[in-house]
């Protein structure tokens, strides 16, 4: 039977949380699930060290608040900041061909709120209804088309993909009927120099 192992505390919680944000950027409900599974894998290393199930859970319990501390003071110190997160994100899965649509999804995934999430789409990427927002979109759909071969970066040697099987591509990435149609449309130098232009803003 192997040793109880001694149950992280505070220190220990925050030395945690330190070594994971100077490696990744993350969100407040992303570090605490950092945390929490520390704390779980500690309960499985105590269980079978002969701790009753009982006792570990009361013990995980008692040390929850810690983490909303530690959490606390991570976010005091600036290392977490899911605004920051979320529109630093948002700008770089879009120069990857993510859709708005697509980035949003992931954004709800890693702990954004919805709130925090409209914010930084439109801060980053410009208001929905905004030029710079169809710029933006219209830009990822061009990477996208890029990555699939598709459209004004379709290879000469290869057949040209039936049209409604690539809108699908597009559908299925998040972008609507018409940004799909004019990506697929675009003329090849306009297509690159729009690509370069939305990778080159700040």
């Amino acid at each position: 039977m192997d040793e109880i192992p001694p149950a992280p505390d505070a220190r220990t919680l925050r030395e945690t949380a330190l070594a994971h944000v100077a490696r990744f950027a993350t969100t407040e409900q992303g570090l605490r699930q950092v945390l929490d599974r520390r704390l779980r894998r500690w309960g499985v290393r105590a269980e079978r060290g002969g701790m009753m199930a009982e006792d570990i859970e009361a013990m995980i319990a008692a040390l929850r608040p810690a983490i909303e501390d530690v959490l606390g003071s991570m976010a005091q110190l600036g290392a977490i900041d899911d605004a920051g997160f979320a529109r630093s994100r948002a700008l770089s899965l879009t120069r990857t061909g993510r859709s708005r649509r697509a980035v949003a999804a992931h954004l709800v995934t890693k702990g954004v709120d919805q709130n925090t999430t409209q914010n930084a789409l439109d801060e980053s990427l410009g208001a929905r209804a905004d030029e710079s927002a169809r710029e933006a979109e219209l830009a990822a759909a061009l990477v996208l088309a890029r990555k699939r071969c598709l459209g004004p970066f379709r290879r000469p040697d290869r057949p040209e993909e039936e049209p409604m099987k690539a809108l699908g591509i597009f559908a299925r990435n998040g972008f609507s009927r018409d940004v799909a149609q004019a990506a697929l449309d675009m003329d090849p130098d306009e297509a690159e120099d729009r690509i370069i232009a939305f990778r080159s803003r700040p």
